[in-house]
């Protein structure tokens, strides 16, 4: 396979995206934090093709992004009070909320009844998110590997393995998200990232 690469600004960039996601192809491109890999999340054997090219554990969940707080209820069942608040707040950002998953998607996405959901603050991820609806996406790079935040570090690490780069030169973050379980009364800090915690707390109150 060879991987085909695309500035962002190109006038194509967006509809032949779309185009590869809709035939179950890979699609690396920037976001507000590192580059991220994304699949449709409509049949199982994308997401499938998304673990098997990252070499990630099946055991280890693949976050949703998605364009607007509005999606979230077709993302997560019944979101609580803390995710609602810290999704119109800090939203889009680097901030993913963990609550539990909507029926509607497949269970691959993870081991676990919850899923990640994010919004992200970048302007054409937000632009293909719109014309494509929720997509599975984690970070471009090999599972273990350090994370990209230019064209060229993706292409080191998956060149031949996704059929699309969308180069949209360095990413604005470097390291990935906050992510927060908000299936708990209080929520949980899984992993430190962007947003601190005393970022969330001066969001939702003590």
């Amino acid at each position: 396979m060879n991987t085909e690469v695309i500035k962002s600004d190109h006038p194509i960039a967006l509809q032949h995206a779309v185009d590869v996601l809709q035939n179950g192809g890979l699609v690396a491109f920037p976001t507000d934090t590192v580059y991220g890999l994304a699949a449709l999340p409509t049949k199982t054997e994308f997401i499938e093709r998304l673990y098997t090219v990252k070499g990630r554990e099946s055991t280890r969940a693949i976050a949703i992004l998605i364009s607007s707080s509005d999606q979230l209820k077709e993302t997560s069942v019944a979101p609580n009070k803390t995710a609602q608040i810290l999704a119109r707040n800090v939203w889009p950002g680097p901030l993913t909320l963990i609550g539990p998953r909507h029926p509607d998607l497949p269970e691959i996405l993870s081991p676990r009844p919850t899923i990640g959901v994010r919004v992200p603050d970048h302007e054409f991820a937000l632009q293909l998110l719109k014309m494509t609806g929720p997509l599975g996406v984690t970070s471009a790079n090999i599972s273990g590997q350090e994370n990209t935040t230019t064209a060229d570090e993706v292409l080191l690490q998956l060149d031949g393995r996704i059929h699309l780069l969308i180069d949209g030169g360095t990413t604005p973050g470097s390291v990935p998200s906050t992510v927060v379980d908000c299936t708990t009364l209080e929520p949980v800090i899984l992993r430190a990232g962007p947003i601190s915690e005393s970022d969330i707390q001066s969001v939702i109150g003590d």
